[in-house]
């Protein structure tokens, strides 16, 4: 089974619960686990993160498409210099403070071209496809885009959904995205797994296409529903942190990440209130290398 993801943190936890092997000690005795070398109990997981096993297969089945579609031109391929360069400007803003950084991060953003391919020789071979979506803006997004691809193909396909929240014996846990999920929480999910039909698939590919011809700059969940939205519709969660004592730029994003939580990354954020300095509207008060650490304030109307 190919596992689909569409975020770095996530795929990287499902490569982690992909990978471990189970080995029982003793017919009666404690299960270990096993990775890299490294053993450890089940029960020394945190009491808030319930182990749940682990999932079948290896980290090679793992396929992350990292392509954000909630911005940007999505008339443009995926794959595409506009993409990476818009990618690149909004992950990288000088905050590394590295001289290798850029590189690094160069090559991070091809990834998701090189995982699209080898999702395309996957299909080819017949495999069976999960896809691991919530309702995150990048993530529903980049689930359309990927049944419109699929809605060409044989193949089976399965979705899991993340669910608004879980009950457990004392406690509800709620979720924005599949990143707040642990690697030993994946398995637990399995449940919700669905096979997704031909008509399914087509139905998210029209939706994909819909938003395509509107194209806005932005995309959206409103009221349970993914919509173009205009370059500011996030502006007010900004305005809302921002002071009138000068502020580390790093601080102002932090509360918004903590208040919104709506799985819109910090560098969207950034880019934005780039923005308001260039237009006038904040002004640097001390300025850094690294611009999330520079000091910034309304400016004076």
């Amino acid at each position: 089974m190919i596992e689909v993801l569409f975020g770095e943190s996530e795929a990287a936890s499902m490569k982690a619960a992909k990978s471990k092997v189970v080995r029982c000690l003793k017919s009666d005795g404690p299960i270990s686990v096993w990775i890299a070398g490294k053993k450890g109990k089940p029960e020394e997981t945190s009491a808030s993160r319930k182990f749940s096993g682990w999932v079948e297969g290896t980290a090679e089945e793992v396929v992350y498409l990292g392509f954000q579609l909630d911005m940007g031109d999505i008339l443009q391929e995926p794959v595409s210099h506009y993409r990476s360069s818009l990618l690149y400007s909004l992950y990288f803003q000088e905050q590394w403070g590295a001289e290798e950084a850029p590189e690094e991060l160069r090559e991070l953003l091809e990834q998701p071209g090189r995982e699209l391919k080898r999702l395309m020789q996957f299909l080819d071979q017949g495999e069976k496809i999960r896809i691991w979506y919530s309702q995150a803006p990048y993530s529903i997004c980049g689930f359309y885009h990927l049944c419109s691809i699929l809605s060409q193909y044989p193949n089976p396909v399965e979705g899991v959904r993340l669910p608004e929240y879980r009950c457990g014996l004392h406690t509800i846990t709620s979720y924005q995205s599949w990143g707040e999920v642990a690697a030993e929480e994946f398995a637990g999910f399995l449940q919700d797994s669905r096979p997704l039909s031909r008509e399914e698939l087509r139905l998210y590919a029209l939706r994909w296409r819909e938003l395509q011809q509107d194209n806005s700059p932005l995309r959206a969940v409103v009221n349970g529903r993914v919509m173009g939205v205009p370059e500011d519709f996030y502006d007010f969660l900004i305005w809302r942190e921002i002071g009138q004592e000068p502020e580390k730029q790093a601080r102002i994003i932090g509360r918004i990440l903590g208040h919104s939580r709506i799985a819109v990354g910090d560098w969207w954020y950034a880019k934005r209130i780039q923005e308001f300095l260039d237009q006038g509207k904040l002004k640097v008060i001390r300025d850094s290398e690294r611009k999330y650490e520079r000091m910034i304030a309304p400016a004076v109307q």
